[in-house]
């Protein structure tokens, strides 16, 4: 399953992917960091459906189209708010992890793009995110063997280096 994730630096924006995957906060209307790059793509559109959604909470998943993305879809998934790790923190990001590939094969998709779920304003330590991150994508697609690609897209050059190393390990 390793042969089916790819990590890349870069913006998640220009994904060419069935589905886009969105670090959103629960009201899905928009926010700063990957969220707000991708409604500002995406464009007015993209807010209207997301506002029929009613929101969505921590560890869930919901979809939309993609309007001016590359990707035909968005999911959104909206990540926990890290304080340590001893509020539920990792099973509610693996759950995020675990919904947005029951999407994708509930909509029949073939490949995803992901950022690293709640490391930016979320503050969840990038080692410990992308352990959960990887490990969960790897028995997801052996779950859900119709999608056949993963694109971890990271922001930095030092995120896509623990990405790289922890992918390793596995």
């Amino acid at each position: 399953m390793k042969e089916k994730i790819e990590l890349l630096q870069g913006d998640i924006t220009r994904s060419k992917v069935d589905a886009v995957v969105n670090a959103a906060n629960k009201s899905l209307l928009g926010g700063g960091g990957v969220d707000g790059a991708i409604h500002r793509v995406a464009g007015p559109d993209l807010l209207i459906e997301c506002r029929t959604l009613g929101g969505c909470e921590t560890g869930d998943a919901k979809i939309t189209r993609g309007y001016n993305l590359k990707a035909r879809y968005v999911i959104h998934t909206v990540g926990p708010i890290y304080r340590g790790g001893t509020s539920g923190e990792p099973k509610l990001l693996e759950s995020c992890y675990m919904r947005c590939f029951e999407v994708a094969h509930e909509q029949g998709l073939s490949s995803l793009a992901f950022p690293s779920i709640s490391t930016g304003v979320y503050g969840y330590p990038i080692a410990d995110a992308s352990q959960i991150a990887l490990q969960t994508s790897m028995s997801q697609l052996k779950r859900f063997l119709e999608i056949e690609r993963v694109v971890f897209v990271l922001f930095s050059s030092a995120d896509l280096e623990v990405y790289r190393k922890e992918l390793q390990q596995l």
